[in-house]
């Protein structure tokens, strides 16, 4: 790894000295925190770093000119971006979107992955490793409101700006891939998640109706997890398979949010079987729609929808990262394909968030 930037001015704020590994969960936590992350320039895999955090870029357009939202921290008497450190149990996107809403009053939608910044801080003189996992945001509701703690003063700049503001060299680098998508027309897109259903009960051990085959308690508790996930990238178009373990699956989100269920047949292990070509069409006609969506189904299911996905796809580099081998995900895993709006749906990342087991 690459020597890192030191930022002396900023403490940890902990006296842990433990490396975390991403292979081990806290207690109780069915998801991974560090997921794996694809653009056409970025590829994250893990993080062998001692602290984790997490933050976004709020950007939009102001009279056809890109502006992104800085922060000014009175603690370090810096401008940067909203950022901080995961909770326990807390995945990274959680953190993302928390981050902003705590800081600045503000709900957003999480976009593209963004470069991690990565630099070593200092507590009681040793150096620790850091990285702050960053993507672009779109803000979803609120006024951009100080915390008058964390933070006391917030601005919309235009990236030219922001780049003199910018107190930390470190926070260019998301700043200027932040412009290269616009340049792109890669920034402006739309979230299309593929989730697979939770832990289900064995088949063996059910002598009922497969469709009525529920989740098992590994199987609730992820999709618990799943519900606090999907909401850094809230999806309001909901589709599912109507079997049971599906329903379950994306129950917590839609009580949660008070979203429409939309129960689809196409996507039942049953209909693929009879047809393959309906959940390929189903996925197709979502994605057309260009609107968040998260699309909850089954392992023999995935590879008809995976299939569609990539035909949304020109990049090689994220083609590599397309699940490509059964079981293709893992019971309540997630994948997030980020759709460019400007460039007629094509998938510009994607990301996968899996669940441990136990």
């Amino acid at each position: 790894m690459n020597p890192r930037p030191s930022a002396p001015a900023e403490s940890t704020g902990t006296s842990s000295d433990s490396i975390p590994d991403s292979a081990v969960p806290p207690a109780g936590d069915p998801l991974r925190r560090v997921p794996r992350r694809r653009t056409d320039v970025c590829a994250d895999d893990g993080t062998d770093a001692q602290i984790i955090a997490a933050g976004a870029l709020c950007w939009r357009l102001h009279r056809g000119e890109l502006e992104v939202l800085l922060i000014h921290r009175p603690r370090y008497d810096d401008w940067s971006f909203p950022k901080g450190k995961l909770d326990p149990g807390e995945t990274i996107p959680e953190c993302a979107v928390r981050e902003v809403s705590e800081e600045i009053g503000l709900q957003v939608r999480l976009g593209v992955p963004l470069p991690i910044t990565r630099y070593d801080v200092r507590k009681n003189g040793r150096p620790k490793a850091k990285e702050v996992w960053y993507w672009a945001a779109r803000i979803i509701k609120g006024t951009p409101t100080p915390d008058g703690q964390e933070t006391d003063e917030v601005r919309w700049v235009p990236v030219a700006v922001a780049h003199e503001m910018l107190t930390n060299e470190t926070d260019r680098e998301p700043l200027e891939e932040l412009e290269r998508l616009h340049s792109h027309m890669r920034l402006h897109t739309s979230p299309f998640v593929v989730l697979r259903h939770a832990k289900a009960k064995p088949r063996a051990s059910w002598s009922r109706a497969e469709g009525e085959r529920p989740l098992a308690a590994t199987g609730k508790r992820q999709a618990r997890a799943v519900e606090r996930l999907l909401t850094a990238w809230r999806p309001r178009l909901i589709e599912t398979s109507p079997w049971r373990r599906c329903v379950e699956t994306v129950a917590p989100y839609v009580r949660r949010h008070r979203h429409k269920l939309k129960h689809r047949k196409s996507l039942t292990e049953k209909r693929a079987q009879e047809d393959p070509r309906k959940p390929a069409h189903r996925t197709r006609k979502c994605l057309e729609v260009l609107q968040p969506t998260v699309l909850c189904t089954h392992r023999p299911v995935l590879p008809l929808v995976l299939d569609e996905l990539r035909d949304w796809i020109h990049d090689p580099a994220l083609l590599q990262a397309m699940p490509d081998a059964d079981p293709y995900l893992s019971p309540g895993a997630v994948l997030v394909a980020q759709q460019a709006v400007d460039r007629s749906g094509e998938i510009v990342s994607v990301e996968i968030y899996e669940p441990f087991e136990d």
